[in-house]
């Protein structure tokens, strides 16, 4: 049976108490009540209350502050078995890059960064038409920490891969992650400071592993 996650969070910080700073807390609320009223029929009460507490408690803990950066991460959405060496979006994959459209939609980005495969160019697609803000590709992924670290403020949205992103929000100051392959439903919010940075780990969507095509969920490192 699928199902849904209703976007269980897991806050760390690389230095110290994870802290949100505003700009950041008002995104992660808005994507909160976006899922919320998309999946509010699928929901009991009890995931109802869950889901309240959890936006009031980004607001409670939030830390306004200045020259952040809000950098919000996502792997690419469920690929097509072909062709291997750069498939397309499945059917699934297209959902959910529409729904990440829009749960960000109003969120204030101001860049989105791609890679060269089509998959995280297509995930990031109905994004951009809706905020209007043209992809950059940037597969390098050093030359995109420091063009991330270049920007005083904003909100910026990465579309990556499975075994890109960790190495990506480590090089930000995030802690270290990591992303199963079968797992299509992860989105960080990482708040970028000066000295600090802090990682909240939400998931949305279908978190419904995918399994490889032999039926079996693939070992080791995962691939792009």
């Amino acid at each position: 049976m699928r199902h849904a996650d209703y976007g269980s969070i897991h806050t760390t910080g690389s230095h110290g108490p994870a802290r949100v700073d505003g700009e950041s807390a008002i995104c992660l609320v808005g994507l909160q009540m976006k899922i919320l009223v998309q999946r509010a029929a699928e929901m009991n009460f009890k995931t109802f209350h869950r889901w309240i507490l959890i936006s009031l408690a980004v607001v409670l803990i939030s830390v306004p502050a200045f020259g952040q950066v809000t950098v919000i991460l996502s792997r690419h959405a469920e690929k097509a078995a072909t062709p291997p060496k750069d498939p397309p979006l499945s059917e699934a994959g297209k959902q959910r890059a529409k729904l990440l459209a829009s749960m960000l939609a109003d969120s204030g980005v101001e860049a989105i960064y791609v890679t060269e495969f089509q998959r995280t160019q297509l995930t990031a697609a109905p994004l951009a038409a809706r905020v209007h803000v043209p992809p950059t590709v940037l597969s390098d992924t050093q030359r995109l920490i420091k063009a991330i670290r270049a920007r005083q403020s904003g909100v910026v949205v990465v579309v990556g891969h499975s075994n890109t992103l960790p190495a990506i929000i480590e090089g930000l100051g995030g802690p270290k992650v990591d992303i199963a392959d079968p797992e299509y439903n992860n989105l960080f919010v990482l708040t970028v400071g000066a000295s600090q940075s802090s990682l909240l780990r939400l998931h949305y969507g279908d978190s419904t592993p995918v399994p490889s095509p032999s039926g079996n969920m693939m070992p080791g490192a995962p691939p792009k």
